[in-house]
């Protein structure tokens, strides 16, 4: 009899999810109010953590920055502070190195507070063949892009859950949703980065801790001069996304607690296909859209900014 009344339960449970889904399509959710929250964003110091950090600064947050770059941190301060930010604090910190970041965190923790939304956002390539990346830069970008994470949720996970407050956000990518050509290190670190994320939700919906949020995001390119040189063969359908519309998607996806974001949508429609299409076909597809050379014509970043 127990089997049939939790059978019975999931699918009612199901059902609902479905439905709540289908309504949050048509009727937006209500977005929080982030306004005296601490908002800490790793790679602060360009692209999209600078977006977020003056973003979340007109909103009212208290933002904490972290770059391994400090001339990109000022401007980074400057411009969150002509948005009319009240508090920002920032801090040159190597998310390559564990050590370090434990030792910005307890003094984000002494002279800040508790940071109550934490932004992944760090995250470095290498755009070469397997064979061709040199051993020191694949570790590199997997500490960077993968375990940086695990650190810094070590640092700021606790006083979450005691207070059953806060919000984890993993910047991605669609690399982590597809392995592509010529970016080995780059899609490893991004599955990883997924899947951990996944992991530390569920273990807060297992606590029950379910004051305590999680984002996964995953964009494709950005024009943010990180992928400098790639280009889409169909940019009507795969573009090159605008920074702008990229961080404000993460803005509204953080303030209505939307557990993953694939920008832009029609990767959604990929992502679906590929779960149960022969690998042959999926090949057929990523071929039409020339993803396997897409890093063919890859530059990178040329300069600090």
């Amino acid at each position: 009899m127990n089997f049939f009344l939790e059978t019975l339960k999931m699918i009612v449970l199901l059902v609902y999810c479905l439905l709540e889904s289908l309504v949050f399509l048509v009727v937006p959710v209500r977005k929080k109010n982030v306004s005296g929250e601490i908002v800490l964003i790793t790679g602060a110091g360009s692209g999209i953590g600078r977006l977020l950090a003056v973003k979340f600064a007109s909103l009212g947050a208290t933002v904490v920055l972290w770059d391994i770059n400090q001339e990109g941190l000022n401007c980074t301060v400057g411009l969150a502070k002509e948005k009319g930010a009240g508090r920002v604090h920032s801090y040159v910190c190597d998310c390559s190195k564990r050590q370090d970041i434990y030792r910005v965190a307890d003094q984000v923790k002494k002279e800040v507070g508790d940071v109550s939304i934490l932004i992944n956002n760090a995250g470095i390539v290498i755009g070469k063949r397997f064979l061709d990346s040199p051993d020191s830069l694949v570790e590199k970008t997997m500490e960077v892009n993968t375990m940086a994470h695990f650190w810094t949720y070590k640092a700021f996970l606790p006083a979450m859950i005691a207070a059953n407050h806060g919000h984890l956000v993993s910047i991605a990518s669609a690399a982590g949703l597809c392995g592509i050509s010529q970016a080995s290190d780059y899609c490893a670190s991004k599955f990883a980065a997924i899947g951990f994320a996944e992991s530390i939700d569920m273990e807060m919906r297992s606590l029950r801790k379910t004051g305590v949020k999680t984002t996964i995001v995953c964009p494709s390119l950005i024009n943010t001069g990180m992928f400098d040189g790639v280009k889409s063969k169909w940019p009507r359908v795969f573009p090159v996304l605008d920074p702008e519309y990229v961080a404000e998607r993460i803005i509204s996806a953080v303030r209505q607690n939307q557990e993953i974001v694939v920008i832009p949508r029609i990767f959604y429609f990929f992502c679906f296909f590929k779960s149960f299409l022969p690998v042959k076909a999926a090949v057929v597809f990523l071929d039409y859209f020339e993803l396997f050379d897409i890093m063919n014509t890859f530059k990178g970043r040329q300069k600090k900014e």
